[in-house]
């Protein structure tokens, strides 16, 4: 397959771009920790095969007068030094939209959300760490979906934008109602804070057993169910009554997608406190009904289609971009975070092929500084350990602290750690 020189950007891109400024972007980071230190000349090798077999990664920003293109790169990719996660300038490095790093034992993938979303960088990376392992060890991987094979030919569906397929058809923005948020002093500009909880899978999935759940809805409701106490605990007059987590959904086994690049959305769940606080058990089963029906094909589908069909409307596309920009933010500030008390992103279990699992400790995904709330939660399963991390942009650590003390009433052991990403 020839990749096109151009490509207008993805429909969910536009939010990421839209609030991109000299000191902002929207990040997150993905990282595999190995058995033994990192050999700088063997990624890089790696990473030449990796972006050739994925080859919606070599892309940059191009120029446009009413919406944002991406540019192909034809120069290689080259291994950056260790860096906070923080804006990094696609400029210097080449114009790639991601940087790859090494941290002793740790490869480290940082990537702006305009690119691709969570799943089209957990691939990146595990392919990438499955050649790494091929070239320093000469240990062949049987390939799977994701950890793709660098000498197969890439398919056009893998860089389309799945989203195309939403227009035409007519939607409905989903009508919310603002959401309580958690208050703290805040952090400088540039600092943003992390707590890491290493928890192990067989551990939690023996208490998603007992409540018959999923993980995701387990975090989920804990975390409401913690958000809750908090807001109880709120002396405001004017605080929100909403409580809800922004929960990111895959919607490529949803809709048939085999695309790299963005092809995510998300549903707000959670409770209203204005009449009652709910139990944790009352919470978890209004979480589970609410991702049941709010995730099914035809819920997701008009809120979909909505954001494309503002994107296709002539009027709208007639806008300058350098205005358009500005309108996009502002919606995106007054109607997005507005919505939601925090967010959950899981990845889920990672799926790495048997021949490099002993080479692989665990891993990380982490989500960058957050415009509109403060912090965000994320976490990845691998190798019998699943990691959460909790990013923040505020001092206190009340939430994080109360969020790890519930888990543990609820029998599930986790080590917990404290870093400065930035």
């Amino acid at each position: 397959m020839k990749a096109p020189l151009k490509m207008r950007i993805d429909n969910a891109s536009n939010i990421y771009l839209a609030s991109l400024t000299k000191k902002y972007a929207t990040l997150f980071r993905l990282s595999a920790t190995l058995s033994e230190p990192v050999d700088a000349s063997s990624l890089q090798s790696a990473l030449n095969r990796t972006v050739q077999r994925m080859p919606s990664f070599r892309y940059s920003l191009g120029g446009g007068i009413f919406w944002w293109q991406l540019k192909k790169i034809d120069e290689e990719p080259h291994i950056s030094e260790p860096a906070s996660l923080r804006r990094f300038s696609f400029k210097t490095n080449g114009g790639y939209l991601f940087r790859v790093s090494i941290d002793g034992n740790k490869i480290v993938l940082d990537i702006f959300h305009a690119l691709t979303d969570g799943h089209g960088a957990m691939v990146f990376l595990t392919s990438l760490v499955t050649e790494y392992i091929r070239v320093r060890y000469g240990v062949y991987a049987t390939y799977n979906d994701v950890a793709l094979d660098p000498a197969q030919t890439p398919c056009p569906e893998e860089i389309e934008d799945s989203f195309d397929h939403f227009s035409g058809k007519k939607g409905e923005l989903e009508r919310n109602t603002p959401a309580y948020h958690i208050k703290g002093r805040k952090e400088a500009i540039r600092t943003l804070r992390d707590t890491r909880f290493s928890i192990p899978i067989k551990e939690i999935k023996a208490v998603t057993s007992k409540y018959d759940c999923s993980i995701t809805d387990l975090l989920t409701a804990a975390m409401i169910y913690t958000i809750q106490e908090m807001q109880r605990d709120d002396r405001s007059r004017k605080k929100l009554t909403a409580v809800k987590v922004n929960v990111p959904v895959n919607l490529r086994p949803i809709f048939h997608s085999k695309t790299f690049r963005n092809f995510s959305s998300y549903v707000n769940v959670g409770v209203d406190v204005r009449n009652t606080y709910y139990t944790f058990e009352q919470i978890l089963h209004e979480i589970k009904l609410q991702k049941q029906l709010y995730t099914i094909s035809s819920n997701l589908e008009p809120k979909i289609a909505k954001n494309v069909e503002l994107e296709d409307n002539f009027a709208i596309g007639c806008i300058p971009l350098f205005i358009k920009k500005h309108v996009i933010d502002f919606i995106k500030r007054t109607h997005g975070d507005k919505f939601c008390s925090h967010t959950l992103s899981n990845l889920g279990k990672v799926d790495l092929p048997e021949e490099i699992k002993p080479f692989v400790k665990e891993m990380d995904f982490i989500l960058g500084r957050q415009i509109g709330n403060i912090g965000a939660a994320s976490c990845i399963g691998c190798n019998g350990q699943l990691v959460l991390h909790f990013t923040r942009s505020i001092k206190p650590t009340d939430f994080e602290t109360r969020f790890a003390a519930f888990l543990q009433e609820l029998a599930i052991p986790l080590r917990i750690s404290y870093d400065r990403l930035s």
